[in-house]
């Protein structure tokens, strides 16, 4: 029997581990420090989590896990870092509308020169209304790819969200010809031609570190006689398939942000809600909106590129758990994973807002000699000094959080703020902008129960005319979304639409509506 489902959550500060039981309840948690490499803390949380649970004489656990469920941090780090890119020949598809701006342009420097094999712009491309901008140029293609180095390509064609003919064509000459990777801009953005080639050229940058990545957990789960097929979470707080991870590992950015909120949405029983994450190093806000992130209507900016696929609708503020006290006020530097060694309440000599919020009597039920050994600290001739820092350096957190939470109500006040994070302890008992305060049994562990529980899903965003056949265009982009759901691990069965957007363009000559759709689904036993 294969009941147990094991979530993991790869965050700034620490990795976080569950297990889930067939009821959905969390019969294990674990939170150890997240390494350098990333692999070690998720090996270290992944070891303490099986090890509380054979020490509760569960019978055949390693047997029961059915499922591991991973968020990770690779793919931010690598492009932050401009650490193990691919290379990638970029193509648009667009001349002779496109070139004056060429691709990558406002890209930073060290960045483009870590990524980019050569971009080119030829002939092809489509116009809103699905005409074509012109023939598309397979000879200047081949003579492109011919003349350069790359791992992989990034194929964008204008419009590609209302015809992605031409994509295809590309797609298909690449992999028979050169046989390389190829990444299309119709699986990853929406409109907007700048951002989505951009993303484009980041998902394949990103081949080599997702294989990376889906070697190292099926190696150690086989190492630890795990048969559990394992999922990859993406930034819209649901699931895909190592397979399909493969094909789209960009979708893997933001992912931790997502997991909290979906685990917030589990935890407490509220589906739209504020949830306030607080980490060691900073605090993200989200807004639950039918249980899944409201998702960002900008563009959203990575390692200082400028992308439009979906992220959810964050606002980070540095201020969390570690963050460090002072006379004039708090932050925004933090001793981060060395709070156990360097916070007051710990036995160190750092001010941080932990020992702020454990002076204003604001503990953990776990948080055993806090007070004790906070008192201590206080006990010398700078007592009145620390005291009046911690007091201040609360004042000051606790008015960054109310405006941050009044940012993202944007007007309403009706809606419950759910806490949660290993700092959640921090925030106040009433927070303004907010109706009550939810703080739900394994807050802290939030990020990895959304993992373990997430939903497989789908989604297409496309234009479509808005004449007679426009139902029968909207079903047709349904089924399409369905079909990419089933593709990143749903069961068929259980499919269904969860979101449907129409926006009617009314600049175009012929009648035209943008529909987004997005299904989703439990995963495929």
């Amino acid at each position: 029997m294969t009941d147990l489902r094991l979530g993991i959550d790869v965050g700034g500060t620490n990795t976080d581990a569950v297990v889930l039981d067939g009821e959905g309840r969390v019969i294990a948690k674990a939170k150890r420090p997240t390494t350098p490499d990333v692999t070690g803390g998720l090996c270290a949380a992944l070891d303490a989590v099986l090890t509380e649970l054979e020490g509760k004489d569960e019978q055949d656990v390693r047997g029961r896990i059915g499922r591991v469920m991973l968020g990770t941090t690779h793919a931010t780090n690598a492009i932050l870092e401009r650490r193990g890119l691919g290379r990638v020949a970029v193509l648009r598809l667009g001349a002779p509308a496109t070139t004056s701006v060429p691709p990558l342009g406002d890209w930073p420097a060290g960045l483009r020169a870590a990524v980019s094999a050569g971009e080119a712009i030829v002939p092809g491309g489509h116009y809103v209304d699905g005409r074509e901008i012109a023939p598309l140029g397979l000879d200047a293609i081949r003579r492109f790819l011919d003349g350069v180095k790359a791992d992989a390509v990034a194929v964008t064609g204008v419009f590609s969200p209302a015809s992605d003919e031409h994509e295809r064509r590309v797609e298909e000459l690449v992999r028979a010809e050169y046989g390389l990777r190829v990444s299309v801009s119709r699986e990853i953005g929406s409109l907007g031609l700048l951002e989505r080639e951009n993303a484009t050229v980041l998902n394949a940058a990103l081949y080599g570190v997702a294989a990376h990545v889906t070697d190292a957990l099926v190696s150690a789960l086989a190492e630890r006689g795990l048969g559990a097929r394992p999922y990859l979470a993406q930034n819209d707080g649901t699931l895909m398939t190592l397979e399909h991870a493969a094909r789209l590992p960009v979708s893997t950015i933001g992912s931790g942000p997502a997991n909290s909120l979906r685990g917030a949405a589990y935890l407490s029983g509220v589906d739209d809600a504020i949830v306030v994450d607080v980490g060691g190093t900073s605090t993200d806000l989200g807004v639950l909106v039918g249980g899944f992130p409201r998702e960002s209507a900008a563009a959203v900016e990575i390692g200082g590129v400028l992308t439009n696929f979906r992220m959810p609708d964050i606002l980070a503020i540095a201020l969390g758990g570690g963050t460090v006290a002072r006379a004039d006020g708090i932050g925004p530097d933090s001793v981060g994973y060395r709070i156990a060694q360097e916070a007051l309440v710990f036995g160190g000599s750092t001010p941080t807002l932990t020992d702020a919020a454990t002076a204003a009597g604001r503990v953990p039920h776990d948080a055993e000699g806090w007070r004790e050994r906070l008192k201590d600290a206080r006990s010398d001739a700078n007592a009145r000094t620390i005291a009046d820092v911690l007091e201040s350096a609360l004042a000051r957190a606790d008015e960054m959080i109310a405006d941050a939470v009044d940012r993202m109500a944007l007007g309403r006040a009706d809606r419950p703020l759910v806490v949660v994070g290993g700092g959640a302890f921090v925030l106040p008992a009433r927070i303004p902008g907010a109706s009550r305060v939810i703080r739900p049994e394994h807050a802290e562990v939030a990020n990895a129960v959304g993992a373990a529980i997430a939903l497989a899903s789908g989604r297409v965003d496309t234009i479509l005319p808005a004449g007679e056949n426009r139902t029968d265009a909207i079903e047709r982009a349904k089924e399409e979304a369905r079909a990419r759901a089933v593709a990143a691990g749903a069961d068929p069965t259980g499919v269904e639409v969860v979101d449907l957007l129409e926006v009617p363009l009314s600049y175009l000559s012929e009648p035209a509506v943008r529909v987004h759709v997005k299904a989703a689904g439990p995963l495929a036993g």
